[in-house]
């Protein structure tokens, strides 16, 4: 029997082995509590810390590679300054690690947390219509509580109006959140503008980076707090994090036994925190090997799919995410008919909804163009002939709907 084409990165990556066997100690004889002081309490929260930094080292090396970018040239967008205050990283500061179970703890920590401890007369959150449910969601909910929440347009390609953006943060912001890597299309957004911005308006700046971590340098000089996804880099799901700027304060919207730093209560899993440590520290070598191989899939696959039309900006994005439409298609049924190879339609998170996708309405295309899209995801375990194979499998389902239709 074959095995089933997973073309889903966007949703979840498969685990890496290296995760897996730092995942295994933890799950058996080391079982004790992180938080507890005999013995075995200290070795599992020793191994707790050993992951902390592993994921802070992967941090700093992407900001290494963010800089690496600027120095060689990198452009910036629609003619906004990215230029940094003297509030940037310097060299010796690390930030704060926080774990959490997941990425959407670690937004909804954020955004609540910073807007909590807001000064007077801050009382606005700005962010980005085409922004994962877990930020869109939680600064509409904000907006309703309370706050004034401001969403962003974006462009036919997907990339932030900027000069909207110039516009609303204003000095009524409290803070700007934006995501790195859009989950749904795959689009890179300017960061480091929207950084600049929310910085001149003194507002914090807090990025989604769930998506990117890993796959596209990371201007971690331009955030103030930033939330990861252990599961989206070939870790363990169910844990998490969100990086703190050393000097930001949030306040805690978990409340209990004071673990984390008082910021969010509960029992930490070592063997959580072990694998994803292990898949953070992995990134570091494969960086150059993983980005290649992603590259040479995109264009293997474009050129499957040759008829097909992208969704997002074509330069500004992470080639390991394809959102692809097809005049005609039914991107649901295609789907359910393809049962041996696994992709999408959109985000895991907002699947079973039967409402068009909120990111692909931001892009202006109408109900039966999102309806005919699908979204690709490959990554370092997919092989060539996973690709051709599944391209293959999808054409010929796709000429079928279309004969069926005529």
């Amino acid at each position: 029997m074959s095995k089933d084409i997973y073309l889903d990165y966007q949703a979840t990556t498969p685990l890496a082995p290296e995760a897996l066997a730092a995942m295994e100690p933890w799950l058996h004889d080391g079982f004790a509590n992180p938080h507890s002081p005999h013995k075995p309490g200290r070795a599992a929260h020793a191994a707790v810390e050993a992951a902390r930094e592993r994921i802070l080292g992967a941090l700093s090396a992407s900001l290494r590679s963010s800089r690496a970018q600027s120095r060689d040239g990198g452009t910036h967008s629609r003619g906004v300054s990215t230029s940094l205050d003297t509030n940037g990283l310097g060299e010796g500061d690390k930030g704060k690690l926080i774990f959490t179970s997941g990425a959407t703890e670690a937004a909804n920590m954020a955004l609540q947390g910073a807007l909590a401890l807001a000064p007077a007369g801050r009382r606005k959150i700005v962010t980005i219509a085409t922004e994962h449910a877990c930020v869109r969601d939680t600064a509409l909910w904000l907006g309703a509580h309370g706050y004034d929440c401001a969403l962003l347009p974006v462009h036919a390609d997907g990339l932030v109006d900027l000069d909207a953006a110039a516009t609303e943060i204003d000095g009524e912001t409290a803070l700007v959140a934006a995501m790195l890597v859009n989950n749904e299309i795959g689009v890179i957004q300017p960061i480091a503008a929207l950084s600049a911005l929310a910085r001149r308006a003194g507002a914090l700046f807090f990025c989604d980076a769930v998506q990117g971590f890993g796959r596209v340098p990371l201007p971690l000089d331009a955030c103030d707090m930033i939330a990861l996804s252990a599961h989206k880099i070939h870790g363990p799901k169910g844990v998490g994090a969100l990086w703190l700027r050393d000097g930001v304060a949030i306040a805690p919207i978990v409340h209990g036994g004071a673990q984390e730093g008082g910021l969010r209560s509960g029992t930490l899993s070592p063997a959580l925190c072990a694998g994803f440590g292990a898949a953070a520290a992995l990134m570091i070598p494969r960086a150059d090997a993983d980005a290649a191989h992603v590259a040479m899939l995109a264009d293997r696959l474009r050129g499957h799919l040759a008829g097909w039309t992208l969704n997002g900006a074509a330069d500004a994005r992470y080639p390991g995410n394809l959102n692809l439409r097809l005049p005609g298609l039914d991107a649901a049924r295609l789907i359910s008919e393809l049962r041996t190879v696994a992709f999408s339609a959109g985000s895991a998170c907002a699947s079973g909804s039967g409402r068009p996708s909120h990111v692909l309405s931001a892009l202006g295309l109408t109900d039966a163009e999102a309806r005919a899209s699908i979204r690709l995801g490959f990554g370092r375990y997919t092989t060539i002939e996973e690709i051709d194979t599944a391209a293959a499998l999808i054409t010929a389902a796709a000429a079928r709907q279309d004969a069926l239709a005529a």
